[in-house]
């Protein structure tokens, strides 16, 4: 806990200074331009990969960066709500899907966990990428492991575009080139991004 009221002065000091007139431009109103949705995994700094300042990225974390197809329901619904203001309110220009290497949920997803009680809602909450996770088992032998976590973290990323196509202001936004959106595959120890292209029917390495 020190360590973070340390890091609370060192801001306040820094970048805070560093930035002031930003932050007083902040006070009342937000004005990002993307929608970015990725794990919650602690590993990943969205501003950091990106370059981006406060303001910039509406930023929306979950387990294994998912997106549940769209639908009309009285539930409680975190990332349905999220998306929907991002889009109707902010009128975020790009929404980026961001994976990553060594991905917890993904891992979690293609060896199962089982009926252990302690994980219920993570159970729960995985059942959204089985379809991803059942495709890698029947293309890709256990006996490579590797290429199945590549395939299964790449494929997630592709099942959550494909689930934001499920919704109608979306697809909207889209047709009318008011959105764009894009797939990424972050690698943590590298610091290299792979970004989906649908020309190319795979993802290819940032430049």
């Amino acid at each position: 806990m020190q360590k973070l009221l340390d890091g609370i002065i060192n801001f306040r000091r820094k970048d805070y200074e560093t930035h002031k007139e930003l932050f007083w431009d902040l006070k009342t109103s937000q004005h990002p331009h993307t929608l970015f949705i990725t794990c919650c995994d602690s590993r990943i700094h969205p501003n950091m990969i990106t370059g981006a300042l406060p303001g910039e990225l509406f930023i929306v974390r979950n387990v294994a960066n998912i997106v549940p197809p769209y639908s009309e329901t009285s539930e409680y619904v975190s990332i349905m709500s999220a998306i929907e203001y991002a889009v109707l309110a902010l009128n975020v220009e790009n929404i980026i899907v961001c994976g990553h290497s060594n991905c917890g949920g993904c891992a979690a997803s293609l060896k199962g966990i089982g009926d252990h009680s302690d994980f219920v809602h993570t159970k729960k909450w995985l059942q959204l990428i089985e379809p991803v996770r059942n495709k890698v088992i029947d293309k890709i032998p256990d006996n490579e492991p590797g290429a199945r976590k590549w395939m299964m973290e790449q494929g997630n990323v592709l099942e959550q575009l494909k689930n934001l196509g499920t919704y109608p202001y979306i697809v909207e936004r889209v047709n009318s080139g008011r959105l764009q959106l894009s797939g990424w595959h972050y690698i943590i120890e590298t610091g290299e991004v792979y970004i989906y292209k649908p020309e190319e029917e795979g993802f290819v390495l940032s430049n």
